[in-house]
């Protein structure tokens, strides 16, 4: 790949993160808007047209890591696993 067409595509790659970032800030705008209208009614329902909007509480049971690390520090070390990744920037 020449240094130009690579160029063009880091160009595009760029554009299009920036597409979906204004994208995700609308979505965001508009489910925000909906979770503060069914706050004001006060319901975790509502109907509109061919959708049903949903926000309701949901309560989960999660392991608190961070507490047990404290609590057995060494039998927490015992069960590190070590992971590597590549990270993918642009600057």
């Amino acid at each position: 790949m020449t240094d130009r067409v690579l160029n063009n595509k880091v160009k595009k790659l760029k554009a299009l993160q920036e597409q979906a970032a204004k994208l995700d800030k609308a979505i965001k705008e508009l489910e925000t808007a909906l979770k503060d209208e069914m706050t004001a009614r006060e319901v975790e329902e509502i109907k509109s047209g061919d959708y049903t909007v949903r926000y309701k509480t949901v309560e989960s049971n999660r392991f608190d890591s961070k507490a047990f690390k404290i609590a057995y520090e060494s039998l927490y070390n015992q069960y590190l696993k070590a992971t590597s990744t590549k990270r993918f920037t642009i600057a």
